[in-house]
């Protein structure tokens, strides 16, 4: 079988708009990994306010209905995605990996950083373009592979917001009346949420990584060409990791995680001044407005997550006591 874009005459148009509804493709991927993402944090979160008469006001956030926000997020984070390109989206992965690996590291012994799994959203869907564009790259079908994964990651948003409708609507009632088998499975496995993202994100992020690796070099036509571009961005990622050591000690909260997204992409932004091309500086506007789009849209979700760590290390710090 020959490929969906052989069909047609091979006209310059037809050609761009290939390469277009592939990037579309990729991005509404993207888009919907970390819809399935903030819906399951969104129901974990929901069932961990609702045990804690402490947080009832973000419970009630939680619960929120939103039918047009999600959406409209999905096709807006997709549209981002699709318009950043693979060279800035594989430095962002990498440099988030780098990050989380310096976070978790800091972590005293039991704990966990469920704030991760938020700060995570916009460098997890560029992560997904990176992984596609690698694997698929050149392959004779790649617009039907590509149809095929975002049906496939669309019908697993649409479900996992269903999920998280159905928490945050019926799970106080279920879970009493013990008769919902959905409510009665949150119930008493509810726990494992962030343990089966965690290790969902691992798999998705070793893999990205190495299509980011694998996609930056190819545009090198020596070792000395690699050795100048590598050089600076070790030490811009080197500095922008001790940067976010002092700022996880001086302070959390949402106000951080922007200055955070701010000081990150103004690294990245003076680096690709100096090793990148001119669409590398758009892109990484780009990617600002993404990483904007993704904390704009879930701060009741950071919130929630800043208060189940502290909870979290606070348990952790009394077992060591």
């Amino acid at each position: 079988m020959l490929s969906l874009g052989s069909w047609l005459p091979a006209w310059p148009g037809l050609a761009w708009g290939w390469a277009l509804l592939d990037a579309l493709l990729r991005g509404l991927v993207g888009a919907c990994a970390t819809s399935v993402l903030c819906s399951l944090l969104r129901a974990y979160l929901y069932i961990q306010c609702l045990n804690n008469p402490a947080r009832q006001d973000l419970r009630v956030a939680l619960g929120a209905q939103r039918w047009v926000l999600e959406p409209l997020h999905v096709l807006v984070l997709t549209g981002i995605l699709a318009l950043v390109g693979s060279r800035v989206a594989a430095l962002v992965v990498l440099e988030f990996s780098l990050r989380a690996i310096s976070t978790l590291l800091s972590l005293s012994k039991g704990a966990h950083s469920i704030q991760l799994l938020v700060l995570c959203q916009f460098s997890l869907g560029c992560g997904m373009s990176c992984g596609l564009s690698f694997l698929l790259e050149g392959a004779p079908h790649e617009t039907c592979n590509l149809a095929l994964a975002a049906g496939l990651a669309g019908l697993l948003a649409v479900h996992a917001r269903r999920l998280a409708l159905h928490t945050c609507t019926l799970y106080e009632l279920h879970s009493q009346a013990q008769y919902c088998g959905v409510c009665m499975l949150l119930l008493t496995s509810g726990h494992g949420v962030p343990r089966l993202l965690r290790r969902a994100l691992a798999v998705t992020f070793v893999v990205a990584d190495l299509a980011a690796i694998a996609l930056i070099n190819r545009d090198f036509l020596s070792t000395a060409e690699a050795v100048r571009f590598w050089t600076p961005l070790t030490i811009c990622y080197t500095l922008l990791v001790i940067y976010m050591q002092e700022e996880q000690q001086s302070g959390t909260g949402r106000q951080s995680a922007y200055q955070t997204v701010l000081v990150r992409m103004g690294g990245l932004f003076i680096l690709l001044l100096t090793v990148g091309r001119w669409t590398d500086i758009l892109h990484i506007f780009l990617s600002l407005l993404g990483e904007l789009w993704c904390l704009l849209r879930t701060g009741v979700l950071l919130e929630a997550c800043r208060q189940q760590d502290f909870s979290q290390q606070h348990r952790a710090t009394s077992g060591l006591s």
